[in-house]
C-alpha cells in the first residue's frame, strides 16, 4: 500500500485554518467597519468636497482636499463608534438597531470606547497638523456636540433633532474651513441648507420609526410627535424654509440661474413630500419624504458645485 506524504496528511487541516482565521478577521472587520457607518460618512465626505471646492475659488488643490477629508472621514468614524458605545443598551431594545456589533456581543462596549477615542483624537490631530487649526477646531467641536450633547438629549428631549442638526451641518464648513476660506456668508450658506433639510428628513425617520423609539426610551419626535398632523406641519416648515436658504448661493456669486432653477425645482419637490406626509399621514408618505430627502440632496450639492464651477471655468 502506497504511504502518503506526512505533508499531505497536514495540509488539508492547516487550509482549513488558515480559511478559518481569514474568516474571522474579515468577520472582525466587518464589524469594525460598521461602528464607523460608513455611509453616513460618504455623505459627509461628499459634502466636504464640495465646500472646500466652493471655498478653494481659483487655488483648488488636491492634495490638501485630500488631507481634509481623511481627517474629517477618521473624526466622523470616531463619532459613529462613540455615539454607538453610549447607545448600545437602548440599540439593543430596538429591531432596527439590534443587530449592531455592540448590542449583538460581538464587539465589547470597551472595544468600542477605545477605538472610537483612538479615531477622533488621531482625525483631530491630523487636521491640525496637515489641514489647518480652523478645520481641526472645528471637527473637534463637531464630535463633541454629536457625542456628548445630541447623543444623550435623545433620551430626554424632543428637541434632540435641532442639537444634532448642528454637527450634521458642519460637514461643507469643514471642506470650507480646508480651503483656507473665512466662515462669512459662503460657509454659513453651506451650513443652513444642510442645517434645515435634516429636519424632514429626520422627522421621516423618527415617525416611521416612532414605536421602536419610544419603546427604547428614545425622544426622537417633538413632546406631541404622536400626532402624525405634528409632525408633517414641522416637516412642511422646514421644507419651505429651505428653499430661500438654498438660494442664498446665488445672491453671493457662487452659483447662477442653472443653479437657481434646479435648487427650486428640487426644494418644491421636498416641500411637496412633506405636504403630502401632512395630509396623508401615513408610513407610505413618510417612507416616500424619506426618499425624497435622500435624493434631493446629493442632487442640490452637485447643481452646486456644477454651476459654481461652469462661472469660474
Amino acid at each position: 500500500m502506497k504511504s502518503v506524504p506526512p505533508a499531505t496528511i497536514y495540509a488539508a487541516p492547516a487550509r482549513a485554518v488558515a480559511s478559518r482565521v481569514r474568516g474571522a478577521l474579515a468577520s472582525r472587520f466587518a464589524d469594525y467597519l460598521e461602528l464607523t457607518k460608513p455611509r453616513i460618512a460618504a455623505l459627509a465626505l461628499l459634502t466636504v468636497m464640495v465646500g472646500y471646492t466652493l471655498g478653494a475659488a481659483d487655488h483648488w488643490r488636491l492634495a490638501p482636499l485630500l488631507h481634509a477629508l481623511a481627517g474629517v472621514a477618521l473624526v466622523a468614524a470616531g463619532s459613529s463608534a462613540l455615539n454607538q458605545f453610549l447607545e448600545w443598551r437602548t440599540d439593543a431594545l430596538m429591531r432596527r438597531t439590534a443587530s449592531r456589533p455592540l448590542p449583538s456581543g460581538r464587539i465589547a462596549p470597551i472595544e468600542a470606547l477605545a477605538f472610537g477615542s483612538a479615531l477622533g483624537i488621531a482625525g483631530v490631530a491630523y487636521l491640525a497638523l496637515r489641514v489647518n487649526a480652523l478645520t481641526a477646531a472645528l471637527s473637534a467641536a463637531t464630535l463633541v456636540l454629536y457625542v456628548f450633547a445630541y447623543t444623550p438629549a435623545k433620551r430626554t428631549t424632543g428637541l434632540c433633532t435641532t442639537i444634532g442638526a448642528i454637527p450634521g451641518a458642519m460637514p461643507p464648513v469643514l471642506g470650507w474651513a480646508a480651503a483656507g476660506g473665512a466662515l462669512d456668508h459662503g460657509a454659513l450658506a453651506l451650513f443652513g441648507i444642510l442645517f434645515l433639510w435634516q429636519f424632514p428628513h429626520f422627522l421621516a425617520i423618527g415617525w416611521l420609526y416612532r414605536d421602536e423609539y419610544a419603546g427604547a426610551g428614545l425622544k426622537m419626535l417633538p413632546a406631541a410627535g404622536r400626532s402624525a398632523r405634528i409632525v408633517g406641519l414641522l416637516s412642511v416648515g422646514y421644507a419651505l424654509a429651505l428653499v430661500p436658504i438654498s438660494l442664498w448661493p446665488t445672491r453671493l456669486a457662487l452659483a447662477g440661474d442653472w443653479y437657481f432653477l434646479a435648487a427650486t425645482l428640487l426644494g418644491a419637490a421636498y416641500a411637496a413630500g412633506a405636504v403630502r406626509f401632512l395630509v396623508r399621514g401615513t408610513q407610505g408618505a413618510a417612507r416616500g419624504l424619506l426618499w425624497i430627502s435622500l435624493v434631493y440632496l446629493p442632487l442640490v450639492l452637485l447643481a452646486l458645485t456644477a454651476d459654481y464651477l461652469r462661472l469660474t471655468s
